[in-house]
This record gives C-alpha cells, structure tokens and sequence, in this order.
C-alpha cells in the first residue's frame, strides 16, 4: 500500500521536482521508497524532528520558504485539524496535495478521493492564480 502511494508520486513528479512530506513522525517508509527509486528533491518536515534529515516546522505557522517550488507536498495519516493548513500551503505555493488519512477518516475540506493500485488517498490541485 504504502509502495503504489510513493509510485504515483514518483509518476506525479518529474525527476529533480521538489516534494515535501508534511508531518513525517517515524514513519519513513514512503520517503525511504521515493529517496530509493526516484531522483526527486525530497524534504521532510515534522514539528518534533526525529531525525537529523528532518526540518523542523510547525504546518500551522510554516515557514514558507521550505514550500517554496515544490510540485507537491503530501502528509500521511495527518490530523483532521492540520487538513485546512496543508490546503493554505499547497495553494500559497501552487503545489498539488496528497493526503493519505487513516482508513476511518475522511479530509474535512473538498479533495478529489483517488483509489491508485492497493491505495488511497485524497489529492488537492489549487487553481492557477490569474494576473
């Protein structure tokens, strides 16, 4: 399940594309799979890093300039609350967003559900800022 979620990110994302994975805990198995079989900008960012490879950063006061260029920012199992917050981010940005909720929970905000191989999870594309 987790392998087919890091697979259509690497087919979402061209090679050197940035990504960010919001709210990484101790969880690395998608970054793990993404760092191994893509050549994708992967930066991983959680409020308590427990990693040194981890940037810490609180998604409900980003610091923006992690965000800035990337193509597409996911989060695994986030909390109900943090779903507004990755939203403000990827539209700040113009990245596409990914969210893979627990199997019991469903986003509270308007996001496309997308069934991919074993998994699921629910994508966001902000509409392009007119000038």
């Amino acid at each position: 399940m987790w392998k087919d979620l890091a697979s259509y990110i690497i087919q979402e994302c061209k090679p050197y594309d940035k990504v960010v994975e919001v709210a990484v805990g101790r969880f690395f198995k998608v970054a793990e799979y993404l760092q191994k079989h893509s050549m994708i900008d992967l930066i991983l960012t959680d409020i308590k890093p427990s990693h040194p490879n981890i940037i810490a950063d609180d998604i409900t006061k980003p610091n923006l300039e992690i965000y800035k260029g990337a193509s597409l920012i996911y989060s695994i199992r986030p909390p109900l609350e943090l779903h507004e917050h990755l939203i403000k981010v990827a539209v700040k940005v113009q990245a596409k967003l990914l969210i893979r909720p627990l199997s019991t929970e469903h986003p509270n905000i308007d996001m496309k559900l997308v069934n991919y191989k074993k998994s699921f999870f629910y994508e966001y594309k902000p509409e392009k800022v007119r000038i």
